[in-house]
């Protein structure tokens, strides 16, 4: 009880809980992560309040947990690794504080979900590049500081892209602003002066915000942060580019990330995407026999200058080099419309969420590579898949350029009965082996949650100890979500 009074005069007794249920619905989550049941939940309104929670913490030597996006989760991240832990809930911080249309530039607190920001951006004739079919309670701030990859590669000039400047409570109660915004006495002489926080680097010339990224929460709290927008495209189309095998589309990608043609621009299989347009297991699994092996969806935006004409030429000159690549541009295909397609992609995911409308439950095993050798990790994969008694046609690929093409986020999505023991264990032995094999072959698993953390920072004595530095540095007494990454 003293705990709880403590945070309650930080935050008022009302966003402090230690109700059972609630706690027993942080202490796990989808994934394979052993369960560890909270202390406490605090809800913090603001970012003074997120500053006492922390310095509170070093005082009382107190684990906390940052969460920001609503439920299902599935990655372990957010689930306690040490007993005692309170759980950090930003997800009522949901102020979008300014949206800079002039710029294309909008500051969001980390409870602001893509459901919620993309209306008021398109007001302003604004909208942001999303990940795959988010769900519905993703935190769009936590979404990039966990590098997610968004759907455009041509807007990609750095890995973190569009996530700009932010507001970080380090873990030893210290606040640093970042980027552009480091540079501002005052927000709002800044915002008086026409001034946007648009760009990244800063403090001086260090990235301070690569500390964060894929950081699990491990070093600070971010309570906000800008996100770079872009023109509410008009006309809009998407373009289905059907084949066998993914290699047969690869010459065909590497020529429009060439010349920066398209917009939405994935390579995905008939698996993926039945499991984004069907409706229900049996729907799902008719239209895994119905569509192409493999597609790349193309998508073609027009803005403010020349929109048609953009449209026109770019659609005929990737007709051409798919013609060239011995393809064809189609805005339809066997079980899918290019229509259908783009609504599903510019939207956040249905209820359930689109993985878990095969079975109910799913693994993904994610990593990041370069396009010309994923097909030797999708052998891989199927091997493993194929060892273990799992069905390979119920393996989804998603894979994604990025940072312009210079490589790809490659995607296993692995639907199984989470109800069904036998199935529950043989996915997590196949877990296991796939992801040990793929980091044998060098898959680089650049967001190392669960059991890849061990993998990844064991093969890399190097950068463990900086990161180890730099955590004693930003987080001296450990509070901020201990266990996780190499700590």
């Amino acid at each position: 009880m003293a705990l709880k009074d403590e945070l309650a005069g930080i935050v008022g007794s009302e966003c402090v809980s230690d109700d059972p249920e609630a706690l027993d619905a942080y202490s796990k989550d989808l994934s394979f992560v052993k369960p560890v049941k909270p202390r406490l939940i605090i809800k913090p309104g603001s970012a003074d309040e997120v500053q006492a929670i922390v310095r509170w913490a070093n005082q009382t030597a107190t684990p906390l947990v940052p969460v920001s996006s609503g439920p299902p989760r599935f990655r372990g991240d957010t689930v306690p690794s040490v007993p005692g832990a309170v759980i950090v809930d930003m997800s009522g911080m949901k102020k979008i504080m300014r949206i800079d249309r002039r710029n294309r530039v909008a500051m969001i607190e980390p409870g602001v979900t893509y459901t919620e920001l993309q209306p008021e951006l398109a007001k302003e004739g604004l909208r942001l590049t999303t990940p795959l079919l988010p769900r519905a309670g993703k935190s769009v701030v936590a979404s990039l500081l966990e590098r997610e990859p968004t759907l455009i590669p041509r807007q990609l000039w750095a890995s973190l892209d569009p996530l700009r400047c932010n507001e970080i409570i380090w873990g030893d109660g210290n606040k640093l602003v970042t980027g552009d915004a480091g540079n501002w006495t005052s927000m709002e002489d800044a915002w008086e002066r026409k001034q946007a926080p648009a760009g990244a680097t800063g403090p001086g010339q260090a990235d301070f915000y690569r500390f964060v990224s894929a950081a699990q929460g491990s070093m600070g709290i971010v309570t906000w942060a800008s996100v770079k927008c872009e023109i509410l495209p008009a006309p809009h189309k998407l373009f289905i580019v059907p084949a066998r095998k993914p290699d047969d589309l690869f010459d065909f990608t590497y020529r429009l990330l060439k010349f920066r043609f398209a917009d939405e621009l994935l390579l995905i299989n008939n698996s993926s995407l039945a499991y984004i347009l069907g409706d229900g297991p049996g729907g799902i699994k008719a239209l895994m026999k119905e569509l192409p092996p493999w597609v790349v969806l193309v998508g073609i935006a027009g803005r403010s200058i020349l929109p048609e004409e953009r449209v026109a030429y770019q659609e005929k000159d990737i007709a051409d080099i798919a013609g060239k690549s011995g393809l064809k541009l189609e805005s339809a295909v066997p079980g899918a419309r290019g229509d259908d397609v783009l609504k599903a992609l510019l939207s956040t995911s249905r209820e359930p969420y689109w993985k878990l409308g095969y079975k109910a439950g799913y693994q993904d095993i994610l990593f990041i590579t370069t396009l010309n050798r994923t097909p030797e990790y999708i052998k891989t994969v199927k091997s493993v898949a194929e060892a273990s008694g799992y069905p390979t046609s119920d393996i989804g690929v998603y894979v994604q350029p990025l940072h312009q093409g210079a490589n790809v986020h490659c995607e296993f999505i692995l639907p199984f009965d989470r109800d069904d023991s036998k199935e529950a264990t043989g996915m997590q032995q196949l877990l296991t082996k796939a992801s040990e094999k793929l980091i044998e072959q060098g898959a680089f698993f650049s967001r190392p949650y669960g059991i890849w953390a061990d993998m990844a920072y064991k093969r890399d004595a190097q950068t463990t100890t900086v990161l180890k530095k730099l955590k004693g540095i930003f987080d001296p007494n450990n509070v901020m979500n201990p266990g996780k990454l190499c700590f």
